[in-house]
């Protein structure tokens, strides 16, 4: 088949115009099919020498087509063109095939890559193979009048293009791009390691870095496990080029201006991260290992492989930026949100919106980044608009293993790190005992991440030394993988042999370095276990100046009133909308409602009073982010903080009506995710102590899905960590016929953490509590999480309203006494409770006359407000019978808590009975019906004088009286 049988294509057009282009200086520098083709082409007689037509086109082929097909129509080897003389050879659609098998190599040559330092190998692509293109030994060699730019050489031959192909994509790094819809992003991915042959050209002082780094990680593990015999430590042995790694990275993004880096980790290599990057001493650790303060920690603290730290780092020209390594417990990859969400807290503290500032390094381990649908999360939300910080770097340090567990048995996929590409980023696969293969990939990622603003991953495949932990016997269940790791010399002597070899570096220098470092270790175990050692306390500093924790008798009481006149024109200006813009009628008639609001012509309801607490507190100076579901509309409508133009659907921040700085306000709709989303939240909390940042639930039951989060973090941080936060979480609660699971928020559960005055849990029931009490949260000093059961039909109930006047002038109060009562003469009956059903209470008291039943809120349920109720009850005669009144059935809501509290003596003076639904494995029916019946039986035993110890109700969620 000759070259005019070729019709041009995207693939071969600029090779041909280049032949014309040469042919048209100079004939006899072209082939001669090309020659003959374009003599033909001048004549104006295309068609005679190979009967070319346009109705004639050859076939296009995929790269998929088997080898037989692509050489039967295109002989190209050097006997076959002996046979079909006067054949002449088809260079385009030659080209064409070559271009297909470079694409393959961009494509698949991840899968000949040398990654695993074990040396298990993988079957071989076909497409990998020139054969499968019809290609033999003869046509590697063949001299080509095309070349190839590879690396700045201009290779003519297919085995040049074969060797440099396999240079760059198969030998200790193998990487994952094509994925990639961006034909620029792919570009410059190729570009950038095709030009170098994914090689980085280190001067002899930086590889002598990295050997003393690596050092410095081989030296330290060694030095635990011959000091602390048999104790856990999570060693990095195996994977030891994390330090070396970390190091560049550090050095890199502190040097292109990275002012603050969040490191989020789990337990496999921190104490070594800890002592080698991130400034800890030594001694600090080893007083740790000998649980020398043990008295300091009683009842409180951490492992010592959970812990985190702060450091400034100084880089090597100069400059300083500030690493933060978070605390993080056993639940391995709930972390990497709460990394994330500091790291946009420090970004938007610089004022820094351009998100370039900061960087997040994630380190993952194999089996989880596979196993743990946490992993979803964090990378969906990276490219969000509410959530992104500029890229992520993910390092995962790939043990081949997960506890006993081997990749066979943990996931469905080729890699630990597929589930990566859901997103538009490269993944670099990385032999971890080729030290100068990792720092190409380092570099790369950090370049490709600065370039797109996009996440990147590092897959650094490694090996465990030892078990999962020091005590573990690997050997057990990978008695094959452990036989070949017990054989195998670390990763410093492997790299310190290639250097040796090289001449950069000399025995003797090796050995000073090993031996320094050794020398100050044990130093600093000298001064560990001195009789005077003295103990160094975390106090709270830099934004948390001025901040504390600790019990709530040190609980600051801030004034948390506006003046009026303030009040009514902040909420005037939330009314306001553009000139042109068109709101949804509904939303338009919200907004006449709030302006007669303003005027006092109507109450405040629920949405008013809170938008007046965002107003306030942006008026103030203070930040304001808020995410969640829906939290822009509010998931039953009251919110309204934007508005859409019905028109042309363009938003409308509302508060941006009350701000100069719109930076301030911070509130966005998450995707459909708990777990992830409030642990972003909770991590922004942690560096915007002066902020009002809030999460809020669809329903209250959503925060079920975020359990880690709130188990591990946010109940228990202060007390292990000494981490103290100011988050707010709006959980909806109520029961009102909704089913299980959208009538309660767990009250139970937040009230079962409840300890050490760790966490605040309030249940308010009118709008001028929700504002004062969010005030109350940003201006304290006493920092806690704070966690609100908020209402759903009270917010448009017609007795759940406030006046300006009660926000102008008042408080959040622990609990509301009874408005019915001025004193006690005539109270004959207490009914205690929290939340909805006082209003409900107050219906049945109204309709049935019941006098002499004062009726009490309890607005904050922990801490418990009990000196205030002492002090308020003093009066009243300790025969009065009190109840417990509560929606929830007997094992949920608040009952628990207070009868584990008060027992059968409420304040230790007063009898107290329980009024709810009787114990159920779930918490409500799904029947709007019995729901109905359920909730009148429960007001009638409420209001009953006799304590009624059976449950008498309807079977399928039965109303209890008693204790």
């Amino acid at each position: 088949m000759s070259v005019e049988s070729i019709p041009l294509s995207v693939q071969n057009l600029a090779f041909a115009e280049e032949m014309y282009a040469r042919y048209l200086e100079q004939p006899g520098s072209v082939p001669a099919e090309w020659r003959h083709y374009f003599d033909n082409l001048k004549n104006g007689d295309v068609n005679s020498a190979s009967g070319w037509s346009p109705e004639s086109p050859f076939p296009q082929r995929s790269i998929f087509d088997p080898p037989a097909r692509v050489a039967a129509s295109t002989p190209v080897s050097a006997g076959a063109l002996e046979v079909a003389k006067p054949q002449v050879l088809d260079v385009p659609a030659y080209q064409e095939r070559i271009d297909q098998l470079i694409q393959n190599y961009r494509v698949r040559g991840h899968m000949l890559a040398s990654i695993d330092p074990l040396g298990k190998q993988r079957p071989s692509p076909p497409e990998l193979d020139p054969s499968f293109y019809g290609f033999d030994d003869a046509d590697l060699d063949r001299e080509l009048s095309a070349s190839w730019d590879f690396g700045g050489s201009q290779i003519h031959t297919l085995r040049g293009v074969l060797n440099w192909l396999k240079e760059t994509y198969c030998r200790s790094i193998g990487a994952q791009f094509m994925h990639i819809d961006s034909l620029q992003v792919r570009l410059w991915l190729a570009q950038r390691m095709e030009e170098t042959g994914n090689r980085i050209q280190l001067a002899r002082q930086d590889q002598l870095r990295i050997l003393k780094r690596l050092a410095d990680a081989v030296v330290f593990e060694e030095f635990l496990a011959r000091k602390f015999v048999g104790a856990k430590s999570f060693s990095l042995e195996g994977a030891e080029s994390l330090i070396p790694l970390l190091d560049m990275a550090i050095d890199k993004l502190g040097n292109e201006g990275t002012k603050e880096i969040v490191i989020g980790m789990a337990h496999r290599g921190r104490l070594n991260v800890l002592a080698n990057i991130m400034g800890k001493c030594p001694r600090a650790i080893f007083r740790e290992f000998d649980d020398a303060d043990s008295l300091h920690l009683h009842g409180g603290g951490d492992v010592k492989y959970h812990l985190g730290y702060s450091w400034d780092w100084i880089t090597s020209q100069e400059n300083k930026v500030h690493l933060s390594l978070c605390f993080n417990p056993s639940h391995l990859e709930y972390v990497n949100t709460v990394a994330m969400g500091r790291t946009r807290a420090k970004m938007d503290l610089y004022g820094d919106f351009r998100r370039e500032s900061g960087v997040t390094l994630l380190i993952h381990g194999d089996a989880a980044f596979a196993g743990e649908g946490i992993i979803q999360e964090t990378l969906n939300l990276s490219e969000l608009e509410g959530y992104s910080v500029g890229g992520t770097i993910h390092l995962i340090v790939n043990n081949q293993i997960g506890f006993t567990t081997s990749p066979e048995e943990s996931r469905s996929t080729t890699y630990a790190t597929d589930v990566a590409k859901m997103l538009q980023i490269p993944i670099f696969h990385v032999n971890g005992e080729d030290p100068e293969a990792v720092a190409q990939v380092l570099h790369l990622a950090l370049d490709f991440r600065k370039r797109f603003q996009r996440d990147a991953v590092i897959d650094m495949y490694c090996y465990r030394r030892r078990g999962h932990n020091e005590g573990d016997e690997p050997a057990f269940t990978q008695p094959v993988m452990y036989k070949e790791i017990r054989q195998r010399p670390n990763v410093y002597s492997g790299y310190l042999e290639a250097l040796e070899s090289m001449q950069g570096v000399t025995r003797e220098e090796a050995e000073r370095i090993v031996e320094e470092r050794r020398q100050k270790l044990e130093n600093e175990l000298t001064e560990a276990r001195r009789d005077d050692y003295i103990r160094c306390i975390d106090n709270w500093g830099g934004v948390w100046a001025g901040y504390y924790g600790g019990p709530a008798t040190r609980a600051d009481h801030p004034d948390t009133k506006v003046d009026k006149s303030k009040l009514s024109d902040l909420l005037t200006r939330l009314t306001h909308v553009p000139a042109g813009f068109e709101p949804h009628p509904k939303a338009q008639r919200i907004l006449e409602q709030r302006r007669s609001m303003a005027e006092e012509k109507e109450s405040l309801d629920w949405g008013a009073a809170e938008s007046l607490a965002f107003a306030t507190v942006l008026d103030d100076g203070a930040p304001f982010r808020m995410t969640g579901q829906d939290v822009r509309r509010g998931t039953f409508s009251h919110r309204h903080a934007f508005l859409h133009d019905v028109n042309n659907g363009q938003p409308y921040n509302m508060l941006s009506n009350v701000v100069t700085d719109p930076s301030k306000v911070s509130l966005f709709n998450s995707p459909l995710s708990e777990a992830g989303v409030l642990g972003f939240e909770y991590g922004y909390s942690l560096d915007c102590p002066e902020g009002l940042v809030i999460w809020e639930a669809q329903f209250g039951d959503f925060c079920n899905v975020a359990q880690v989060i709130i188990d591990q973090f946010i109940a228990s941080a202060e007390d292990k960590w000494n981490r103290l936060s100011g988050l707010v979480m709006l959980l909806p609660h109520g029961f009102e016929g909704q089913g299980p699971e959208h009538s309660s928020a767990r009250l139970e559960r937040f009230l079962m953490l409840s300890a050490e005055d760790n966490i605040q849990v309030v249940q308010p029931s009118t709008p001028a509590q929700i504002f004062h009490l969010l005030r109350r949260q940003v201006l304290r000093k006493w920092k806690k999480p704070l966690v609100v059961m908020t209402p759903k039909s009270l917010l448009r109930h017609k007795e759940c309203v406030s006046t300006l006047d009660e926000l102008a002038n008042g408080s959040f109060q622990r609990f509301i006494p009874d408005p019915e009562f001025k004193d006690f003469k005539n109270v004959k009956q207490v009914l205690m409770c929290s939340g909805k059903v006082y209003y409900d209470l107050i219906d049945r008291r109204r309709e049935g006359g019941y006098e002499g039943v004062m009726i009490v809120r309890v607005e904050e349920l922990y801490p418990f407000p009990s000196s205030s109720l002492k002090q308020f009850f003093h009066e009243l005669d300790d025969s009065v019978p009190f109840k417990w009144v509560q929606d929830e059935p007997s094992n949920m809501g608040a009952w628990p808590y207070i009868r584990a509290r008060f027992g059968d003596k409420f304040l230790k003076r007063f009898n107290i009975e329980r009024v709810s639904r009787a114990r159920s494995a779930s918490p409500a029916t799904g029947s709007s019906k019995a729901h109905k019946r359920e909730q009148d039986e429960l007001l009638t035993a409420a209001f009953s004088k006799a304590t009624q110890e059976k449950s008498v109700s309807i079977p399928s969620q039965s109303i209890g009286a008693g204790t």
